[in-house]
């Protein structure tokens, strides 16, 4: 578990805590008082402090979470009012545990006689979580070391996330050290993983057997298919969002994003494969997420997996089509053209169509104990900016190759080319 680093401030009534867990999901905050004794947990940050003075939980604190700056706020009444805490600037000290919660010997001699009887007692004995294990304060990285980390999420705007983050959360990317991996490398590294996992003995199984069930996938008619793209390319269609997606939106910061032109091409890029990504799963799973979705969708996606910065419709497409036939259960070309002529039929009924695609990767996301850091570094913002940007924009950006692409255009791509034929 990480110590998150805390700052401590005080009126004559009450406590204030200020404790920074970036990154973390917003909906679960353990927190435990009991007199000097405080305790904060949320995965992956656990903070236990030894506070100078007494607390107490009476209904009277107040709690609060800036979402953009990551900080977790908390007033609690002092359980003597008017008493002043010496110390709350010796951050290490309060760190350090009680010592010792039992009087026990660290070392029993057990004798022979009744030795059997005593171990089992042991045994059966269900041990207790030492809530006071060995915490270390938080060291922010210096400027200079900041400037010397890789880029990458939504624009290429975070650095720094997995430095701290990489144990917990190793099982979210297949990058072995984002921050230190330029975007080249994990090009190379991808396309190496990609070549290596491609199985033909399972390529070669969907393409000559399970016809009736990919028939199934192939009929489903997922819910935008319901909807006709707008003559005017300017005008735009009624989507219709269930309170809960309202609700979220309702929940997202208010936040710009001042991009360059360049990065906007690539958050286009890298939204486009999104997209790709989330409309497999629902063909796949006939509209019903499962337990795989948030797997499947972070998987076919090289944005969400590899941090993949993209330069063209081309490069999204090979790739989408490549982890395809890589990774999930189903792997056909037939669901590949289908899920591109899915993605084509959103990207043309307007951006609120696009936006409700991504809320449902949120949620997918949201409900997902790994994945859930990949709402902070992309779909967040994805869902905040695509609200932003003119809808016209969306047929400027040349998706028409996701309409007119053939099976040979991918074809010289895959790891191996035979199994295209």
């Amino acid at each position: 578990m990480i110590t998150p680093a805390f700052e401590l401030s005080q009126d004559s009534d009450y406590l204030t805590l200020v404790i920074r867990v970036p990154y973390t999901r917003t909906s679960e905050f353990d927190i435990c008082i009991d007199g000097s004794d405080f305790k904060f947990y949320a995965k992956p940050y656990f903070l236990r402090l030894n506070l100078p003075g007494r607390i107490v939980q009476d209904g009277r604190e107040k709690a609060s979470f800036d979402i953009d700056k990551g900080l977790f706020t908390m007033r609690v009444p002092k359980e003597k009012a008017g008493h002043h805490f010496e110390g709350l600037q010796m951050l290490t000290s309060l760190l350090a545990p009680k010592g010792s919660r039992s009087a026990k010997a660290l070392v029993e001699d057990v004798g022979a006689c009744g030795g059997s009887e005593a171990g089992q007692e042991y045994e059966d004995e269900e041990e207790e979580f030492d809530w006071q294990v060995e915490q270390e304060m938080y060291v922010a990285p210096s400027v200079e070391d900041l400037q010397k980390l890789q880029k990458y999420g939504f624009g290429n705007l975070r650095t720094a996330v997995f430095s701290r983050l990489q144990e917990e959360l190793s099982d979210v990317i297949d990058v072995g050290d984002p921050d230190n991996s330029t975007p080249t490398a994990r090009r190379r590294d991808r396309l190496d993983a990609e070549t290596s996992v491609f199985c033909a003995d399972h390529y070669l199984c969907d393409l000559y057997e399970g016809e009736e069930m990919r028939q199934v996938y192939l009929n489903f008619k997922p819910w935008w298919s319901e909807m006709a793209p707008p003559s005017d390319s300017h005008a735009e269609i009624t989507v219709t969002f269930t309170d809960e997606e309202k609700e979220q939106m309702r929940k997202f910061p208010n936040r710009s994003h001042l991009l360059d032109p360049a990065t906007r091409r690539t958050i286009w890029l890298g939204l486009l494969d999104i997209v790709l990504a989330y409309v497999y799963d629902v063909r796949t799973t006939n509209g019903e997420h499962n337990v795989e979705s948030a797997w499947t969708i972070r998987k076919l996606s090289g944005t969400l997996s590899w941090l993949e910065t993209y330069h063209s419709v081309h490069e999204v497409l090979v790739s989408f089509g490549r982890r395809v036939l890589c990774y999930p259960l189903h792997r056909h070309f037939s669901l590949i053209m289908a899920a591109m002529r899915d993605t084509a039929h959103i990207f043309q009924c307007g951006k609120a169509c696009v936006l409700k695609c991504l809320l449902a990767v949120h949620k997918v996301f949201r409900e997902n104990e790994p994945a859930y850091i990949l709402n902070d570094l992309y779909i967040t913002d994805y869902c905040v900016w695509i609200q932003r940007v003119l809808l016209h924009m969306l047929f400027k950006k040349g998706f028409a190759p996701l309409c007119n692409l053939s099976r040979n255009h991918l074809a010289a791509y895959i790891p191996n080319q035979m199994f295209w034929l």
